[in-house]
């Protein structure tokens, strides 16, 4: 197994290859910095010259401290500082800029896009935060290859998307991609509910907590356009009550699947 890990890791790493320079796009926003980078963070931050400091915006690198097998982290980690040792990185961001370590959240461009050749090859998995959601459907599209292809992490049976059902529990306090058809919509507690069992006890639901809802609202997205319809969607696992849900905060953790 580890020798097959070991072969698949070193294909994602070399990828395919990439010529010039990469073009910002306007999803990303205006370039905020253009800096050398000293070196990779163990949690995959960019250290810049100067001792300030970047992170990837919008992905999820597979990390020790998540429980990624450390061949997995330490080459990814290998892959990212490779793709940022040949020259300035330019730095791209929305509001808000910065997270609470005071980092440029931002999209990074070398000769590459680096989160786009990051999801490439496999090495992340797109995340959404709750206040930005710049490039998703870009971001999206390089995940879905990588896991069409069985690239990287795609390669490995802890990173399969999950069918919403009960057996989430198991993976319950980790990040995960869950695949479903909505069969109720409901409200109660001051919370909006999105079931995939007729009895929500039996089974997992995506939940909106009041104070987001506003965001999708915001977006004028129609939640009960969601009712039987199959989608895709992504977070930490929690319990509640003692079944398994994931906490929707950004209409763009939601992808449409028919």
């Amino acid at each position: 197994m580890w020798r097959t890990l070991t072969l698949l890791i070193c294909a994602a790493i070399a990828g395919p290859a990439a010529a010039g320079v990469a073009v910002v796009p306007d999803c990303a926003g205006p370039v905020m910095a253009r800096a050398a980078v000293s070196r990779v963070d163990r949690d995959g931050s960019l250290i810049l010259e100067r001792g300030r400091a970047a992170v990837l915006e919008g992905i999820r690198l597979p990390l020790r401290e998540d429980g990624a097998p450390p061949l997995l982290a330490d080459q990814t980690l290998v892959a990212l500082a490779r793709l940022v040792r040949d020259g300035p990185v330019a730095l791209a961001a929305t509001e808000p800029l910065r997270d609470r370590y005071d980092r440029l959240r931002a999209q990074a461009f070398a000769s590459v896009w680096l989160q786009r050749a990051l999801l490439e090859r496999g090495l992340a998995r797109v995340m959404i935060a709750p206040d930005r959601s710049d490039c998703a459907p870009d971001l999206y599209e390089a995940e879905a290859a990588a896991r069409k292809a069985g690239r990287g992490l795609w390669a490995l049976p802890a990173y399969r998307v999950r069918a919403a059902g009960a057996a989430l529990k198991a993976d319950a306090g980790s990040f995960q991609i869950v695949e479903g058809r909505v069969v109720n919509i409901g409200a109660g507690g001051g919370r909006s509910f999105l079931d995939f069992d007729a009895d929500w006890r039996r089974g997992f639901s995506a939940v909106i907590a009041g104070e987001d809802r506003k965001t999708f609202r915001r977006a004028d997205f129609d939640l009960e356009a969601l009712r039987g319809r199959r989608i895709r969607l992504r977070g930490m696992v929690e319990m509640f009550a003692g079944h398994p849900e994931i906490a929707l905060s950004n209409p763009a953790q939601i992808e449409m699947l028919d």
